[in-house]
C-alpha cells in the first residue's frame, strides 16, 4: 500500500524548535516502530482527559483499544477532536549550563477525528496489530478473544495523515561563552530500553519452557 504523506496543518505544523521538526513519512513510522505506549488525549465534559495505551498501527492508520465503558474511548467515538502522542526517549542532555540541559527524543503527536471500528474483520485485524506491536508473536500463540471480550471491547481507529514529529539528536546546545570558559563535564547519557528476564506466572505448571517469541524479545533492544 502506498502510504500518503504527511499534510501538515496549522496545528501540526512545529513552532517552536523549528529546527528539530521532521517531515518525511519515515520519520513518523520510526516514532511509531519504536514507541510502546501512546497517549491518548480527548475533551470530556469539557476537561481534558489524558489515557495512556497501547497501539498498533497498519499502513495509513493508527489503533487503540479500550473498554467499551471508559469515558474516552465514547467521547472520541462520539465524533470529538483527538490527539495521540508517542515519545521515544533516546538521552539526557548535559549541558554546561542549566538552561541547555535538555532530552534526545523522537516524539509524534497525530490529530483527527477517531472512527469506531464496527467491521469484525477490521475489529480482529486491528486487535492482531496491537498485541503482535507490543508482545510479538502472541496472536498466534495464545487464545484468541472470545466472543464476550470482544462485545466489552471498542477499538478506534485514526488516520496517520496529520501528524506533527519532533526529532532533538546530538549533543548540547551551549553558548559559545560557555564552551570558551567553563570546564565542568558536558555531553550525552543514552537512554536504551532492555528487557529483564521473563518472569513465568506462578500457576504454570512444571515444564511450561518460554516461548521462542519470547526469548527472542528478551534477547532484543529496541531501537
Amino acid at each position: 500500500m502506498t502510504r500518503p504523506p504527511l499534510s501538515p496543518t496549522e496545528r501540526s505544523t512545529i513552532q517552536r524548535g523549528k529546527q528539530r521538526a521532521a517531515t518525511e513519512r519515515s520519520d513518523l513510522d520510526d516514532v511509531l516502530d519504536a514507541g510502546l505506549i501512546c497517549h491518548l488525549g480527548v475533551v470530556v465534559n469539557g476537561a481534558p482527559v489524558v489515557l495512556p495505551t497501547c497501539y498498533g498501527w497498519q499502513d495509513n492508520t493508527l489503533y487503540v483499544h479500550g473498554s467499551t465503558g471508559a469515558s474516552t474511548l465514547r467521547t472520541a467515538i462520539a465524533g470529538a477532536e483527538v490527539s495521540v502522542a508517542i515519545t521515544v526517549l533516546d538521552g539526557i542532555v548535559y549541558a554546561r549550563s542549566v538552561f541547555h540541559h535538555s532530552a534526545n527524543y523522537r516524539s509524534a503527536v497525530v490529530h483527527g477525528r477517531a472512527r469506531l471500528v464496527e467491521d469484525p474483520d477490521e475489529k480482529l485485524c486491528a486487535l492482531a496489530v496491537i498485541t503482535e506491536h507490543v508482545a510479538p508473536g502472541s496472536w498466534d500463540y495464545t487464545r484468541g478473544p472470545s466472543r464476550k471480550e470482544l462485545a466489552a471491547t471498542s477499538v478506534l481507529a485514526l488516520e496517520l495523515t496529520e501528524a506533527a514529529v519532533k526529532i532533538r539528536r546530538g549533543p548540547p546546545g551551549d553558548d559559545e561563552a560557555d564552551v570558551t570558559v567553563d570546564s565542568c563535564w558536558a555531553g550525552v547519557l543514552p537512554v536504551r530500553q532492555v528487557w529483564g528476564e521473563p518472569e513465568p506466572c506462578p500457576l504454570l505448571p512444571p515444564g511450561v519452557a518460554v516461548p521462542s517469541h519470547v526469548a527472542a524479545r528478551r534477547a532484543s533492544v529496541r531501537a
